[in-house]
């Protein structure tokens, strides 16, 4: 790793440990206020790296929010954080997030490696839930709302 992006690693580490960053547009000004001018695609693989997600609290690494989730099931966790509305179309299922909420909430469904979903397509707001037929649509709707209570 160069030293360059080692240092900026650095810093992004300090600024999240310092106070709350909500968005990668606020950590990269935050970012070129200490010189350190990125675009959004570097922050974004920067963020990867670090291990760093976003919470309702701004970005965290990964570990520390694991452990805020006081033993709760990262895929309930991120349901119970970002998930505003669940629609079946078909064999897909759209959940519905806030800004932002799609990413973590797609990475966390799809670490569970569930047999009804054939793949995840997160958008900002949106994750679109891939199923092989309607039946497995419901019943992956039905998991997820068990998740819920």
């Amino acid at each position: 790793m160069g030293a360059h992006k080692k240092l900026r690693q650095g810093q992004i580490l300090k600024l999240i440990d310092a106070e709350q960053v909500s968005s990668q547009d606020e950590l990269r000004r935050r970012l070129a206020h200490l010189h350190f001018r990125v675009t959004q695609a570097t922050l974004s693989r920067d963020l990867h790296e670090l291990g760093l997600v976003k919470t309702s609290e701004g970005y965290r690494q990964l570990a520390t929010a694991a452990e805020d989730s006081h033993a709760m099931p990262p895929l309930a966790r991120a349901l119970r954080e970002f998930l505003l509305d669940i629609r079946p179309a078909q064999n897909l299922v759209v959940l519905k997030t806030p800004p932002s909420g799609a990413q973590p909430l797609a990475a966390a469904l799809d670490a569970e490696r569930w047999s009804e979903v054939l793949g995840t397509v997160a958008g900002d707001d949106t994750v679109l839930i891939i199923t092989a037929t309607r039946q497995a649509a419901a019943k992956l709707r039905q998991r997820i709302e068990d998740l819920l209570r």
